[in-house]
């Protein structure tokens, strides 16, 4: 049974009524009068996910170092608003991303833009706008970011990203299949080396130093301090072979948040300072300065900001097989399950109160056998007409909603104060058409 003292999170509630609440908020309440599917994003819990990640890296990390939203995980304007707001960086990878957080009035000075395939357009716009920092991918981009700053007769500021090769979820600090990714230039190969050194040498760049990211939904700080010791090496082997010392440290994102209840709550705190602790060792052994750090935390900044609500259409019970809960929404909104079967948490919102004694397929409306929202998921008895609240949806939903068969992309509402407003209005009918002669 759930109850106020056992909920996944701790600005979720169950009021009087036995309804749900998210700071406060009654959700059912927020069905009825925005409609499903439906986004809800709690604005305090976040902005104390980004102040925890802005007061931790400040406490323990030099002066200069910054946590960086990432952009992907969730990009709209109201969240550029509260991250300047906030005082933290972001990063973007795409003019679509960098125009949304430029047109929210966020500083091109604390924007990074990333991608394995910017285009000389991209590349432009983020010269033009005078971004802080271009994260290269290859030599080809490299190249372009040079010629594109000439001619604009600037020197634009650069991190290299380096694949160190580290399998987070076994730990290896070598691991072949990680050194074949679309991402980045390996160490193992030497690209890494070439690369440093061409960038060096190419004109209307300057070098500030390397990027590395090792994965997501890592629980514990062992991974990152395996890519401490990489990155720490290399760059003492590029000070001793190039004469060249790093100002700049990105140790990328991939923090893990709980989506179920067995999921482990990660130490922030913790975590970054032991990461803290292990470079500045790192560092002393190697003689080297101690560099700014950049992280880039997406899905642990938003993820557990964003609950999305649907409404139950039909139930479908197959006997001796399972019992399918159908719903308004799905793969258009929530496509994760689809793409490599993330997990959930979900409860009747109308029902909060009340015992999760059934094993149910929540199935969304999409004409697709694997759209679903999850499988063998513990929920209350649900009848037609019952609002459904699927937990933990902050990242990666609304950023890859879809109009597939045709489905206008839902509301993005945001709580704050017992309040809730539009941030993104639902999409009719005629903006589906809207690109259509």
């Amino acid at each position: 049974m759930l109850h106020d003292n056992n909920m996944l999170q701790d600005n979720h509630a169950i009021n009087a009524a036995g309804h749900l609440t998210v700071a406060g908020v009654d959700t059912v309440a927020l069905a009825e009068e925005y409609g499903t599917p439906l986004y809800v994003m709690d604005e305090a819990r976040l902005r104390r996910n980004m102040r925890r990640y802005a007061d931790t890296m400040s406490k323990y990390f030099p002066e200069g170092s910054m946590p960086l939203m990432a952009s992907k995980a969730l990009s709209f304007r109201e969240i550029y608003r509260i991250a300047d707001d906030e005082g933290i960086g972001a990063d973007v990878v795409s003019a679509g991303e960098l125009y949304t957080a430029l047109s929210a009035g966020f500083p091109a000075s604390k924007l990074y833009f990333h991608g394995s395939a910017k285009t000389l357009a991209e590349i432009r716009m983020g010269v033009e706008a005078g971004i802080a920092c271009f994260v290269v991918d290859n030599f080809e981009e490299l190249h372009r970011i040079s010629r594109v700053a000439g001619e604009h007769g600037v020197t634009q500021n650069v991190l290299l990203r380096i694949t160190p090769g580290i399998d987070p979820h076994t730990y290896e600090a070598v691991n072949t299949g990680r050194v074949d990714s679309k991402f980045g230039v390996a160490i193992e190969t030497g690209q890494a080396f070439e690369i440093t050194q061409e960038a060096l040498e190419t004109p209307n760049v300057r070098l500030i130093g390397f990027h590395c990211h090792i994965g997501s939904q890592i629980f514990e700080a062992a991974p990152f301090l395996d890519a401490v010791d990489i990155m720490t090496q290399y760059m003492a082997d590029i000070r001793d072979r190039l004469g060249y010392a790093a100002e700049v440290l990105n140790l990328g994102g991939g923090i893990a948040v709980p989506y179920v209840f067995r999921d482990p709550e990660v130490d922030l705190d913790a975590c970054i300072r032991d990461i803290c602790e292990h470079l500045t060792e790192r560092c002393k052994a190697l003689s080297l300065p101690m560099p700014k750090v950049l992280m880039e935390p997406g899905r642990s900044i938003v993820a557990d900001a964003g609950i999305t609500l649907y409404t139950v259409q039909n139930i479908k019970v197959i006997p001796g097989y399972k019992k399918y809960v159908a719903v308004d929404g799905g793969m258009t909104d929530n496509p994760r399950y689809a793409l490599y079967g993330a997990e959930h948490t979900a409860l009747v919102a109308n029902k909060a109160a009340e015992p999760q004694d059934e094993i149910v397929t929540i199935a969304g409306r999409c004409c697709e056998s694997d759209a679903l929202i999850g499988e063998n998921m513990a929920l209350q008895k649900a009848e037609v007409d019952d609002t459904i609240a699927v937990l933990v949806t902050g990242a990666y939903n609304y950023s890859m909603a879809s109009n597939y068969n045709r489905v206008p992309r839902s509301a993005v509402v945001m709580l704050k104060d017992g309040k809730a407003r539009v941030a993104v209005r639902r999409e009719t009918l005629e903006d589906v058409i809207a690109y259509d002669l």
